[in-house]
């Protein structure tokens, strides 16, 4: 889950925090940049070509987070294209959705999108949301308990808070 939000906020989105962000021009150095800040590493080097098949990944996965008509549709979709297949590979064996030979991108679209229909197909698809707050249309998967979070983080927060209290007052 982790992994498809992060695709999607770094690669689909042009709106995040309040501001136009538009897209990466080098989308390799901004997802090496968003592995980095998460302390992630990853078995196989990305390219130029693996970050640029990355972003068609992320339009494909944007769906579901904004509860999208086509969300069902699109993520078979990418199932299919990418084949995803369940399956134990390494050593110790991982359960992984993507063939032991499949490259980076296939092996992480499979994974990401097996990872989104599992959470819908469990009745947990409302945990998948898009920012509430007003030009920003980051992606997030909700964790609270009671499935009650809004805004992709507290600056978004405040920013809806102050602009709602501004509004009233006005009022």
């Amino acid at each position: 889950m982790d992994l498809a939000v992060l695709l999607v906020n770094e690669l689909a989105v042009t709106r995040a925090r309040g501001r136009t962000t538009g897209v990466p021009e080098d989308r390799r150095a901004a997802l090496d940049a968003a592995f980095a800040e998460r302390g992630w590493t990853s078995s196989r080097a990305l390219t130029g070509s693996d970050a640029d098949r990355l972003a068609g990944v992320a339009a494909e996965l944007h769906p579901a987070f904004t509860a999208g008509p086509d969300a069902t549709a699109a993520l078979n979709q990418a199932l299919v294209r990418h084949g995803a297949v369940p399956n134990l590979h390494g050593d110790p064996p991982v359960l992984a959705f993507h063939g032991p030979g499949a490259d980076l991108v296939d092996a992480w679209a499979a994974d990401t999108a097996t990872a989104l229909a599992m959470v819908i197909g469990v009745g947990q698809g409302v945990r998948l949301r898009s920012c509430e707050a007003a030009a920003c249309e980051l992606v997030f998967f909700d964790v609270t308990r009671n499935t009650s979070r809004r805004f992709c983080g507290l600056s978004c927060q405040n920013r809806a808070k102050a602009s709602a209290y501004r509004a009233r007052r006005r009022a």
